[in-house]
C-alpha cells in the first residue's frame, strides 16, 4: 500500500517513481462530485484536478509499466453527468466563468471519456485497452457528501426527474468495472463507453444513460490529451 494524492502532483510523481514492475490492470476510481470552489497549489479547479489531471498523470506515468504487462487494461470511472457539459478548453478553471460546481463536475466526467478514447488511440500498439464506464447512481458511498439534501442538486440529478438513471448498491456499480479489468467479453475492446455492463448507446436528451457525442469525439480528445500536457509542464516550470 501507498500513499497516493490525485490533488498532489509531487504526491503521484513520488507514486510512479516507486511503482517497480508490469501493472496489467489500473482502476482510475477516485472522484469528488460537486464540490465548492477550490483550488490546488497550482491554481486548478479542484474537481477538474483531482478527476481529470490527477488520474491523467498518474495513467500516463505508469505507461512503461502497462505497456510492460502486455494485454494490459486501463478502466477509467465516468459518470452520466458527462452528458450535461464539455470541457471548457478556454477557462478550465473556472477563471472567467463563475463557478458551478456541476459545470465543473461535468465538465471532469467528460475530461475522463475523452482521456480513454485517446489513451486507446495512442497506446494500441501497447496492448493496452482503455475504456471508460458509468457506474450508475450509488448512494452507499461518500462522493454526494458536498451535495446535503437531495433538493440542493439541479432536476437532472433528482431521482424523480432523473428518466432511466441507474440507481445501484456499491456491487453492483463495481460490476462494469469488474467487466472492463477482466472479463474475457471485452478483451480487445478499447476507446469504448460502458454502463451496466455493456457498451452505453448515443445519449437522449432527457434521459440519464447513454454517452454524449462530445465526450467521443476524437479531435476534443487529442486536445485535451495536449492541453494536460501543457498544464503539467507549465506547472513543473514554475516549481
Amino acid at each position: 500500500m501507498a500513499r497516493l494524492d490525485l490533488a498532489d502532483r509531487a504526491s503521484v510523481a513520488a507514486f510512479v517513481a516507486t511503482w517497480d514492475g508490469p501493472l496489467h490492470i489500473l482502476v482510475n476510481n477516485a472522484g469528488v462530485m460537486a464540490a465548492p470552489e477550490r483550488r490546488t497549489a497550482e491554481g486548478w479547479e479542484s474537481q477538474f484536478a483531482v478527476n481529470h489531471l490527477g488520474h491523467f498523470a498518474l495513467t500516463t506515468g505508469l505507461h512503461g509499466a502497462l505497456a510492460k504487462a502486455g494485454g494490459t487494461r486501463v478502466v477509467v470511472v465516468s459518470s452520466v453527468g458527462h452528458v450535461n457539459g464539455e470541457v471548457l478548453f478556454d477557462d478550465v478553471n473556472f477563471e472567467h466563468h463563475p463557478y458551478d460546481p456541476w459545470a465543473a463536475y461535468s465538465q471532469s466526467k467528460t475530461a475522463n471519456v475523452l482521456f480513454a478514447v485517446e489513451a486507446a488511440r495512442r497506446w494500441a500498439a501497447d496492448g493496452i485497452a482503455v475504456n471508460a464506464l458509468n457506474p450508475g447512481r450509488i448512494a452507499a458511498t461518500n462522493l454526494a457528501r458536498h451535495i446535503g439534501e437531495p433538493a440542493n442538486a439541479p432536476a437532472s440529478f433528482e431521482p424523480g426527474r432523473s428518466s432511466g438513471v441507474s440507481v445501484k448498491n456499491i456491487a453492483q456499480g463495481a460490476a462494469t468495472s469488474v467487466l472492463l479489468a477482466a472479463s474475457p467479453l471485452v478483451e480487445g475492446v478499447t476507446g469504448r463507453y460502458f454502463e451496466d455492463c455493456q457498451e452505453a448507446g448515443p445519449h437522449r436528451p432527457g434521459v440519464r444513460r447513454g454517452v454524449a457525442d462530445h465526450a467521443l469525439d476524437s479531435s476534443k480528445a487529442a486536445r485535451l490529451w495536449r492541453l494536460s500536457l501543457d498544464l503539467s509542464t507549465a506547472a513543473e516550470r514554475r516549481s
